[in-house]
């Protein structure tokens, strides 16, 4: 696939696991629900593509284009989508999503990867939090035939 030129095409729930696609050119492409891990996609074009619930896990996206690119709800290694957020920009003319926010990229990546969790959660003097409603009301918390 390298090189190859896919531009505007339907790749919608496409299997291409561990595809070669060196420079390949997939602007305007839809390939939501992709299985696209261990991939080799150095230097791809994914301007405005639509990338939503693809899988990109151990694959590589290093210098591709990805503005406008969607990447709502993908799964991408950590390391993978910082090094995506630090070019990140655009916004997919067809979803209308931001490129940054699709990727989760918030105001400081290292923001997000060094916080906490709540002091109840780590320090069993603090107060555990109160519900605010009762679970009986969720049919999932019920028992029936009682």
């Amino acid at each position: 696939m390298r090189k190859a030129k896919l531009r505007g095409a339907n790749l919608t729930g496409a299997y291409l696991m561990k595809a070669v696609a060196f420079a390949a050119d997939f602007e305007g492409a839809n390939l939501s629900d992709a299985l696209m891990d261990r991939a080799v996609l150095n230097n791809a074009n994914f301007k405005d593509a639509i990338m939503t619930r693809v899988v990109l896990t151990s694959s590589d996206l290093g210098d591709a284009v990805i503005e406008g690119a969607d990447f709502s709800d993908a799964l991408i290694d950590v390391k993978q989508q910082q090094a995506l957020c630090k070019y990140a920009n655009g916004v997919n003319s067809v979803t209308g999503v931001s490129t940054r926010k699709s990727l989760n990229c918030g105001g400081s990546a290292s923001m997000l990867r060094t916080s906490t969790p709540s002091g109840y959660m780590t320090d069993d003097t603090k107060a555990k939090p109160e519900a605010a409603f009762e679970a009986s009301r969720f049919s999932a918390y019920s028992t029936y035939g009682q």
